[in-house]
């Protein structure tokens, strides 16, 4: 089945990084996009900004996806503005990097709400339009942390790997109603998050660079089309061959 006209895409964290150029290439294949942002709503309005420059239509909202009140209001005013949500990219995440040993329980528990939690919140709620639509899709942007060790990182780790359980496991739950729920992993992309480890870390990378946020986009894009309404409880690492 297609994409129903009346369809829009929602990318949490979608402001700047990977995010933003995930929205923008969503936009490029016909999607209206809801661009959320927690507080960067400059970077939003720049986000936003780009997409309607080249002829799309995207809107900015602000709400913090761990919080289970802004999360069911990101969606309600998704709707409002745009149309149902039927590509949900969850995107939003940070980082508290801390040794384990050092970690601490609100260090461990901002990251897991807002990257794991605050992720399934929307997946459950995005599903119900996306089962009576017949057709949907989720992507999770998980990490090369994920499956592969990265000291320090702990929290985020389980945060990551969590996500992609979760996906794998609500994908053969949703398969046989046009839904398909995928991740994608990035390793080391060029963006504000990563720049403190990134030029010590891409000499491990078989690539020998980092990659481009357009680089995770691209995949994100094939995972909400129709030319991909068969692929569903995958991850696709984008890592320069780190995971190999």
């Amino acid at each position: 089945m297609s994409k129903p006209d009346s369809a829009c895409a929602l990318v949490t964290g979608g402001s700047r990084g990977i995010g933003a150029a995930i929205a923008v290439g969503l936009a490029e294949d016909g999607w209206p996009v809801v661009v959320n942002y927690r507080s960067d709503g400059d970077a939003a309005a720049r986000t936003v900004a780009a997409i309607e420059a080249k002829g799309g239509r995207a809107v900015a909202v602000a709400a913090d996806v761990s919080d289970r009140v802004q999360a069911e209001r990101l969606l309600d005013e998704s709707v409002e503005a745009i149309g149902p949500v039927l590509c949900l990219v969850n995107n939003a995440g940070v980082r508290a990097d801390n040794l384990a040993v050092s970690l601490s329980d609100d260090e461990w528990d901002a990251v897991l709400t807002t990257n794991l939690t605050g992720s399934f919140r929307l997946t459950r709620l995005a599903l119900r339009t996306m089962i009576r639509a017949r057709f949907g899709r989720v992507i999770g942007i998980a990490s090369i942390v994920g499956p592969r060790a990265n000291a320090g990182q702990a929290n985020y780790a389980a945060a990551k790997a969590g996500l992609i359980g979760m996906s794998k496991t609500v994908a053969v739950e949703v398969a046989s109603r046009g839904v398909t729920v995928n991740t994608v992993a990035p390793g080391f992309i060029e963006t504000d998050m990563t720049r403190d480890v990134l030029e010590r870390a891409a000499s491990a990378v078989p690539a020998r660079r980092a990659g481009r946020v357009e680089e995770v986009a691209a995949c994100v894009r094939f995972l909400a089309s129709d030319a991909a309404g068969y692929v569903t409880g995958t991850t696709v690492f984008v890592d320069g061959g780190l995971a190999a």
